[in-house]
């Protein structure tokens, strides 16, 4: 697919290439619809388990209710509001999708009993009745237009937050429950702003549509059982006296050397500054007019044995009603040897690539970082960005060597060297309309976007811009761009291409910030539809 004019028998070779493309993509279509299919049977089977018991739980909570009012009055009234905001939002979604089938005129496949999921491959019945051009369509349309979906999810967002108010008990919930459904608009990969409902829906497929109001049907089931057992746990003294915390064991640090002293504390929860009146360790009674500190905390001070995990079991005991209450610690830390090895491992993956920073995290088990250097050999260069963490990056060759040295409390040094391979960053890939390979667009569609590219699948987030591109017409000579934007000259190319022509844009050039290296990127094929 070469720039130039071409012969009859390479135009032919060209279409047989684009025919067999779309045959597979027709044959992989049929799998993905049915996988939706699967999909969607999932999502309503767990809706209708948790119902079921989210109507016990909502039960439970109303007699709770009326035996003990002091506690759960209030509690049993959200509840039940809760369960009727949260059963009005669903039936509303299902409604939407019924309406959708309808308009799609999806049947029942007599053989599997379920919808057509193959037939379900067109966004034509929701773009229709959703959306306007630009904008979301009006109430005028259908109770399930676009602007009436929307308002349906902001609606139960409101009505469920103005259940709880300012009520702080609830408050990690409710930042759960705004970041679940919440529907701000989208920033889309040109960096525009896009309505929510736009971005998540139109021009996909509506067995895709369908799918996701299912979740979105099961997501509400799941937040209606999480606040209900918050609910049912509200006002309930029982949860919150001291007899319901355990002692912590807090160590100074995660491992020890043979040989060395365990240091760390004890602390009761929450309620770490109530006073002890007994603290037992290892079945040693602690005098605690040593161990206990201003904050309550009980310091531990013992030898660490030998390598491997180790246990810490004991009883802090203090006063609650008048009584000793005791509460048992349990804890464990865990003793290595001392280090003769750093470990140097590269954050992305087990190679570095030219040219770019690449991260690394160096450290020594038990050696604090101002006591460890590092260097590498003159292949690369390497730059300390924050406690354990370095900058490398690969100029030449093929392997680049990196050593760290440790200076041990003893004065000893440890020395470590590691061998990384160095790769080429991988090319990007052509990008128009989103879309890669062979795309298909009208004209219009076509002359209005920018030519793009990005590095698909790759472990760093490279920030791309096209700087030049060749456009070919079939049968036309090449335009060459310098911008991301296609120039006059291929505007007048595309607009007088007859009728489902062949576009080429290839020779993709593309600069990436930071890295002083260009890259061309992979071709993009487009078929005119019009």
């Amino acid at each position: 697919m070469a720039g130039g004019k071409l012969s009859a028998r390479q135009r032919m070779i060209n279409l047989m290439y684009l025919v067999f493309i779309a045959m597979m993509a027709m044959n992989m279509s049929k799998e993905v619809l049915n996988a939706f299919g699967l999909m969607d049977t999932k999502f309503s089977i767990s809706s209708t388990s948790i119902n079921e018991r989210n109507i016990e739980k909502l039960a439970l909570l109303q007699q709770k209710g009326r035996e003990q009012k002091a506690d759960f009055a209030l509690s049993a009234e959200r509840g039940k509001i809760v369960r009727a905001k949260s059963e009005t939002f669903s039936k509303y979604l299902e409604d939407a999708r019924e309406f959708l089938i309808r308009q799609g005129k999806i049947e029942i496949d007599p053989k599997t009993n379920e919808l057509e999921w193959g037939t379900m491959d067109n966004s034509s019945v929701v773009d229709e009745n959703w959306f306007t051009g630009d904008n979301l369509s009006k109430e005028s349309k259908s109770e399930f237009c676009g602007e009436c979906v929307l308002s349906a999810f902001e609606t139960y967002r409101n009505d469920i937050k103005g259940i709880f108010g300012t009520d702080t008990y609830f408050k990690p919930a409710m930042l759960e429950f705004d970041n679940r459904f919440a529907t701000d608009d989208q920033i889309n990969e040109e960096g525009a702003k896009v309505n929510w409902l736009k971005h998540n829906f139109q021009t996909y497929p509506l067995v895709a549509t369908y799918t996701r109001l299912s979740s979105i049907i099961n997501d509400v089931a799941s937040t209606e059982s999480s606040l209900l057992n918050l609910l049912l746990g509200n006002a309930n003294e029982e949860a919150y006296g001291l007899d319901k915390n355990k002692a912590i064991v807090l160590a100074d640090k995660s491992t020890f050397f043979a040989g060395e002293k365990f240091q760390g504390k004890v602390v009761i929860g929450q309620y770490a500054q109530v006073p002890p009146i007994k603290l037992n360790v290892q079945g040693q009674d602690i005098d605690l007019t040593e161990a206990i500190d201003d904050a309550g905390a009980a310091r531990l001070n013992f030898n660490v044995g030998n390598v491997g995990e180790h246990i810490i079991e004991g009883v802090f005991t203090v006063m609650q009603k008048g009584k000793p209450l005791e509460i048992p610690i349990t804890g464990n830390y865990v003793v290595v040897p001392r280090p003769d090895e750093a470990s140097i491992a590269a954050d992305k993956m087990n190679v570095v690539y030219r040219g770019l920073n690449n991260p690394l995290t160096i450290s020594f088990a038990g050696v604090s970082d101002n006591k460890v250097t590092v260097s590498t050999d003159a292949k690369s260069s390497i730059s300390k960005t924050s406690n354990g963490k370095y900058a490398l990056v690969p100029k030449k060759g093929f392997v680049t060597n990196i050593s760290a040295t440790a200076t041990l409390d003893d004065g000893s040094r440890v020395v470590s060297t590691k061998e990384f391979r160095i790769k080429d960053i991988p090319s990007p890939v052509g990008k128009i309309s989103g879309k890669t390979g062979v795309v298909k667009l009208n004209k219009n569609d076509m002359i209005s976007s920018k030519v793009l590219a990005s590095f698909e699948d790759f472990v760093y987030d490279l920030k791309a811009s096209v700087f030049s591109f060749d456009l070919t017409v079939s049968g036309k000579p090449s335009i060459t761009v310098t911008s991301d934007r296609f120039n006059k000259d291929a505007v007048a190319a595309i607009r007088s291409a007859p009728k489902k022509s062949t576009v080429t844009i290839e020779n993709i050039k593309v600069s990436v910030s930071g890295v002083a290296l260009t890259f061309e990127a992979q071709p993009i094929i487009i078929k005119l539809t019009n």
